[in-house]
């Protein structure tokens, strides 16, 4: 079984290690509201040593004046980056400074989700339309933390998006705030019309597009978003890009990040098998429903590990009709699991 103290082993050692000169952002998972909670990057970060995981977007009116504690993050989750929503470039430096304090490792601009409720607040992938200004927001940033202040943008937004306005876009933003980090989903977003679901699937993927942007900014580094599922595909876009972000496939998906470290970082350490997995949460879901926390909270992020794997359904199943019931605790694990028989080795 893998314990808390290999896992915090785990972190110690990508603290140090140089993973052979990869840039952290070789892989990462993608954030998504609702999803990419603490919980999910915890059991994430069981599965992978060396992906980049994001938290879900915060903004910055929910840091600064929210009830809560948005920044709360496990400290075995890193490298966790923080993506931030906003456009005051004092509430975002603000907001930044904090961040760095509690430990994240990058600070992440928004400016690619394309909801309505994004826009109304000034941020989002509206920000593609204000180029000098995403660049003040980065550059205020900059100059008060001195962890990567990075952004996340697409390849433009309604009738903007010739080719030429994304290099004016990424050159302004490079030019007048020094970001050298930007990771690009392969989509333009639509603003009005489509809502931030259709968006991640009606807009046609242009990767091509996005390996342009690379080889006419080779000093930045760069990666790719938007539609990834295979460890093929990853390497095909490595080949161009300096890395590859996966968003729903490593949720949906999550054994997909097992074999990150072996086959994007050069890890010779043995693959985590996917029923050691559900047993190295079973210490912190314990810890976690101490604290108050709701076992389907923590579980909801689980219900992938077998897909594919005889057994897997009635997991999924199990967890799914027991974890929301009052006082479930961690024997609902317990029992899901032994619905993946014991003579497969998984």
């Amino acid at each position: 079984m893998v314990t808390d103290a290999l896992l915090n082993n785990q972190n110690d050692e990508i603290k140090t290690q140089d993973n052979s000169g990869y840039p952290m952002q070789r892989f990462s998972v993608a954030p998504m509201l609702d999803w990419t909670d603490r919980h999910c990057r915890y059991f994430h970060r069981l599965l992978s040593e060396n992906a980049l995981l994001y938290t879900e977007m915060v903004t910055t009116g929910a840091i600064i004046h929210g009830k809560g504690d948005f920044l709360t993050f496990n400290e075995e989750e890193n490298p966790v980056a923080l993506q931030l929503g906003g456009s005051n470039p004092v509430d975002l430096a603000h907001c930044a400074k904090l961040a760095q304090e509690r430990g994240y490792d990058e600070i992440n601009l928004n400016v690619g989700c394309p909801s309505d409720r994004v826009q109304n607040g000034r941020f989002g992938a509206c920000l593609m339309g204000e180029a000098d200004l995403v660049a003040l927001c980065v550059s205020s940033m900059r100059e008060v933390v001195d962890i990567p202040v990075t952004v996340k943008t697409r390849i433009g937004i309604d009738e903007q998006d010739s080719y030429q306005f994304l290099v004016d876009f990424i050159g302004t933003v490079n030019e007048k705030s020094g970001c050298d980090n930007f990771t690009v989903h392969a989509r333009k977003a639509w603003l009005k019309g489509l809502s931030p679901k259709e968006n991640r699937e009606i807009p046609p993927l242009d990767y091509p597009r996005v390996y342009q942007l690379k080889r006419d900014f080779p000093n930045i580094i760069m990666a790719i978003n938007g539609g990834i599922k295979t460890f093929d595909e990853m390497e095909e876009h490595l080949k161009h890009m300096d890395g590859v972000m996966v968003g729903r496939e490593a949720y949906q998906n999550p054994y997909l990040m097992a074999e990150v470290d072996q086959r994007l970082f050069g890890s010779s350490k043995p693959i985590i098998k996917r029923r050691e997995a559900a047993e190295a949460m079973f210490p912190y879901i314990e810890r976690q429903l101490a604290n108050g926390s709701k076992l389907g909270h923590i579980t909801r992020h689980m219900l992938g590990l077998f897909q594919g794997i005889p057994g897997g359904r009635q997991w999924r199943r199990y967890i799914s009709e027991n974890a929301h019931k009052p006082g479930s605790g961690i024997e609902v694990v317990q029992c899901a699991l032994d619905k993946i028989s014991h003579d497969i080795d998984v």
